[in-house]
């Protein structure tokens, strides 16, 4: 009975001390994640609000130069 005991205590601590392996490896690797996610996302905002700038840069340049060519065209037609 000693021996069961003791192996069964052996065995008990032993799936103890992989089991806290595994959860405080997760959270490390979890963290490292989280700190991926967040810089991809700070990136992304970051690109999306580089595009959105730029979109709207192209469309006043495009504003402008259909003024200017309106201009034209009424003194051409004028």
């Amino acid at each position: 009975m000693a021996k069961t005991k003791a192996m069964a205590l052996k065995g008990n601590d032993t799936a103890l001390a992989r089991t806290e392996e595994l959860v405080t490896t997760s959270l490390e690797i979890t963290a490292q994640w989280q700190n991926v996610a967040d810089k991809a996302l700070k990136g992304g905002l970051k690109l999306a609000a580089n595009q959105q700038d730029l979109v709207f840069d192209i469309l006043n340049e495009v504003k402008n130069d259909l003024k200017i060519g309106k201009k034209k065209f009424n003194k051409l037609v004028a």
